[in-house]
Formats: structure tokens, sequence, C-alpha cells
């Protein structure tokens, strides 16, 4: 169980190596002072692609020394991403974090299909909150790429995440598979693929894992509920992961966590050659460490 963020840095520190980062467009105060605590922790070497003088500024602000680090000049944002892949493609660094860019054309950068990372399998983004309120870490995919998963996109998806957890060394992680409802209406496309992934899961073509729904979100997350449902599970109440059926829904879920319930958030682009750590400009400082760090035990 992953009780909170503490966890991904024990493991880092454990891991005993610093992870090379680069910053793409690194013209972004937040981003800039995660990557400077982090350094301070051991945890990365940073690389820098952007605007010199900008980003001098910013260090000058936050007394982050950045000149012993590689540092390439590029003034427009979208060629400071193409820079930051290459120095990926090179195997010069091992993660890559996006700066003072459009979300947008950081990831046509990262999908290029000639000069970008894209992996082998699906790309996907997964959110881990911690959340004073759940009695441990919980994480939630998709809440930021995939607008509306197709069934197989949903088992890759499960699969991404899976295989983050393993990393994280919790080997059977539980997954709510939202929806609406407990109950399999044939209606309700959620709960039928809710469904049928339960039962790839039971029958071990997806593994790795322990899936079950279709659950509502108070059947995932509050035991009380689900024993007031009658329902018996293994997940219930007590979700790792849950994954949504629309990024709408993924949405809401994000900004109820933060807004509301105080969480704070990490996550990173699974599926890539490397983690690639999606923030938005909105995050705190503290939110885009624990990316970093995230990615980091990947």
């Amino acid at each position: 169980m992953i009780n909170n963020f503490r966890y991904f840095f024990d493991i880092v520190k454990a891991q005993k190596v610093k992870r090379k980062l680069v910053l793409a467009a690194a013209e972004d105060e937040n981003a800039m002072e995660s990557v400077q605590r982090a350094f301070n922790e051991d945890i990365i070497e940073p690389i820098f692609v952007g605007n010199k003088q900008k980003v001098y500024e910013i260090a000058d602000k936050i007394q982050f020394d950045i000149s012993k680090f590689e540092f390439i000049s590029e003034n427009e944002p979208m060629k400071s991403a193409q820079i930051a892949i290459q120095i990926i493609r090179d195997h010069r660094a091992d993660i890559l974090m996006k700066g003072f860019i459009q979300t947008s054309d950081y990831l046509r950068a990262i999908l290029n299909k000639e000069q970008g990372i894209r992996g082998t399998d699906l790309l996907s983004h997964i959110s881990f909150f911690e959340i004073p309120a759940y009695h441990k870490v919980l994480a939630v995919s998709d809440v930021a790429l995939i607008v509306k998963p197709t069934f197989e996109e949903k088992v890759s998806m499960i699969q991404n995440g899976v295989n983050l957890f393993h990393h994280l060394n919790i080997p059977n992680p539980k997954v709510a598979v939202l929806a609406s409802i407990e109950t399999v209406n044939p209606n309700m496309p959620a709960c039928v693929d809710a469904a049928m992934l339960t039962m790839m899961n039971k029958r071990h073509q997806i593994n790795g894992c322990i899936i079950d729904g279709p659950l509502a979100f108070d059947n995932s997350i509050s035991k009380e509920s689900a024993e007031h449902k009658g329902i018996k599970s293994e997940v219930a109440g007590d979700a790792d992961f849950i994954l949504v059926p629309n990024i709408e829904v993924g949405n809401a879920l994000y900004k109820s966590f933060t807004y509301f319930g105080g969480a704070t958030v990490a996550g990173v682009v699974l599926g890539a050659q490397v983690p690639v750590i999606l923030t938005s400009r909105s995050d705190s400082e503290r939110s885009k460490l624990a990316s970093i760090v995230l990615a980091a035990c990947y």
C-alpha cells in the first residue's frame, strides 16, 4: 500500500541512481523550482532547453545556480520540445518534462512518427492523488490524454498503469473500473466494458492486478458504501487505481480531489520510450516535484 508520496522518494533513494531529466521550454518558474528541489534531493541531473535570458532570470530569482548544467538555447517552445526529444532519442536523458509550452505542441512533438518518442504501447496518463480523506494514495487514468477510450484502449490503459504499480513494488494493485452504477446495464457501455474487463482479469487475459467493475465511485473508495449495497469485492472500498470511462469524468475527479479534497497530485504519461511529465501550469511546485519523483521511480 502506498500511504503517501514519501513512498516514491524512498523508492528513488533506494535505487541510488540519479536520473537525467530534460526540461523542454524551461522558462517556467514552477517547473524550474521543482527541478531545483529534485536536484537538491539527488534525484535528477537536469538538462535545460529554452529561452536563455528568461531561464537565467528565473534561476536568479529562485537562487538556482544552473551554470554547471547543460543548456541549449532555443527561444521557440515547439523547437525546444523537439530538441529535448532528440536528447531522449540520443539516450542522453531518462525523463522528459514539460515547461512553458502548450500541451498540444508538446504532445505533437512526442507523437511525431519520424522524430518522436512514442513506444510500442498506447500513450496514457495516470495521476496519483494524496488525498487526506482516503487511507492511501489513489491513482486515476486517464485525466489528460485519451478523450473517449475504446475497449481495447482501456485494456492498454490498465496494463500501462499496472506496469507502473509493479515498478512501485505493488505486485497486485486493485483496479476499480468506474461507471455510474455497480450493476451491469446493457444500455450503458461503461458498465458492459467494466464487466468484460473484470472477466478478462478472472480468466488471466489481464494479469498482475485485481479488477472489479462496474463500480460506482462511492463503492470504489468506501467499504461502508459497498457493504450497504451488498457488494462483496476485494477492490470495493480499497481501490488503488480507478479507470474512468472518459476524460470528462477523469477531469472532474482530478479537480474535485485537488480543489475540494485538498489533494496533492503527481502525474506521468506512460507508453512512450521514457516517462513523460505532463503537468498543468496551475499545478503547484510540490505537485511537479512529486511528478518528477514518480517518473524517476519508473
